[in-house]
């Protein structure tokens, strides 16, 4: 019955149609969005460098020391850490959504300071390194034609 209505009057049909897409699109400019939401909780990395020790001395002595010292911090969701055999530390801090990243990065710059009197003296002397890090993209694809048949309308 409802659809036979706009079956026999197709000019109000496409008016219907024209006034909520309309409507849609004036709505749409008046919603109130925050310009740049955060999608990724906030991190913060830290660094250190230990010329000439192996990744298993760098885990032993310095990975493993300062993640004994960041245990306990508040918001901490997880920390990723990895040790290299060119003598490179990296261990990144992740906190839950919400945190604010500039209180996070002096959270972790007061525990790395605390666990640095335990850490080898050329580490020391080298220093550690920590920086805020706050993803702006959740992911980011590179995507190819191998055969050169396709354009990036086609691919994307």
């Amino acid at each position: 019955m409802f659809s036979r209505f706009f079956i026999y009057r197709p000019v109000f049909a496409w008016v219907v149609a024209i006034l909520i897409m309309l409507l849609g699109a004036l709505s749409i400019t008046l919603l109130p969005v925050e310009q740049y939401p955060d999608v990724a909780p906030p991190s913060v990395n830290i660094s250190a460098t230990y010329t000439g020790a192996s990744a298993e001395t760098l885990e032993n002595s310095v990975t493993q020391v300062i993640e004994q010292q960041l245990t306990g911090l508040d918001n901490l969701l997880y920390f990723t850490s990895s040790s290299s055999s060119q003598g490179n530390v990296s261990v990144t801090v992740t906190f839950s959504q919400g945190t604010d990243p500039d209180t996070a990065q002096v959270q972790v710059q007061n525990k790395v300071q605390q666990a640095l009197s335990r850490l080898p003296s050329e580490v020391q002397q080298l220093g550690v390194t920590v920086t805020k890090s706050q993803s702006n993209f959740l992911l980011v694809m590179g995507l190819y034609d191998t055969t050169g048949k396709s354009n990036s309308t086609d691919i994307g």
